[in-house]
């Protein structure tokens, strides 16, 4: 730049907007340059989105189809993006990322063997009393109006609900009952039901880890490129693995 026009620009006069008058306070603050920049600025925007949605409006096929139809609602005039349910929970994504199949494999055989230990310390006898009987007698019809269940079970009625442990009247008399305190049933009492709360919780744990297990496996195989890509059947859940059609190969 040369000289002359720096001395020019250098002497130039700086215009300033004038401020709000006084007499005109009470009307709000006035509108600069920059403000009305901005409201140009927002007017013309709005301006090109609805010329760009009113094309795309006639553009539009009506018989065509896109998967946000099914995946959103309108719901008393409001729309609504449908919630898809999550594949895996938490546990199961850090179990997945952070250990091998090997391990989940381990783990469940673990559990397994627990449960069977402890259902066979308790031998689940309540849980088998808890379900109703099914036992059915073949009588004629004039002996059934007579017929007493405890006396062809040979059992006291008291016993008629159990499924096991079920004692016949013979063997009563022969039988000679410890002596137990309240207390020492009580104390009995509550450790069973530690148990079964134990039990509950660990055939939880291992029906998780097998599902793990089975993600993991489904994942291996999705993997393999020498598999084609096979069809998904059936969607992953928290409870249960995704289900594919696999296409069968002939073995030579």
């Amino acid at each position: 730049m040369s000289s002359w026009k720096k001395a020019a620009k250098a002497n130039q006069k700086t215009h300033r907007e004038r401020h709000q008058p006084e007499t005109r306070k009470h009307l709000g603050l006035l509108e600069k340059k920059k403000d009305y920049k901005k409201r140009a600025d927002d007017y013309h925007k709005k301006g090109k989105t609805l010329k760009l949605l009113r094309k795309r409006t006639l553009d539009k096929n009506p018989d065509e189809f896109y998967f946000h139809m099914i995946n959103s609602r309108v719901k008393d005039g409001v729309h609504h993006e449908l919630e898809k349910e999550d594949e895996h929970s938490s546990e199961q994504v850090k179990l997945m990322q952070t250990q091998d199949i090997k391990y989940i494999n381990m783990k469940r055989t673990i559990e397994s063997r627990t449960i069977n230990r402890l259902q066979a310390q308790l031998h689940m006898t309540d849980v088998a009393d808890s379900t109703p009987n099914t036992h059915t007698f073949f009588v004629d019809e004039w002996e059934e109006k007579e017929l007493d269940v405890a006396k062809r079970l040979d059992t006291h009625p008291a016993l008629l609900g159990r499924k096991s442990n079920r004692p016949k009247l013979s063997d009563l008399d022969k039988i000679t009952l410890p002596d137990v305190d309240e207390e020492t049933v009580e104390k009995m009492k509550k450790k069973k039901e530690k148990i079964y709360k134990e039990i509950a919780k660990r055939i939880q744990r291992e029906k998780e880890l097998t599902v793990v297990h089975q993600k993991m496996e489904l994942k291996r195989h999705l993997q393999d490129v020498k598999v084609m890509k096979p069809k998904k059947i059936a969607r992953g859940s928290k409870d249960a693995a995704p289900v594919y059609q696999f296409q069968y190969n002939r073995k030579k």
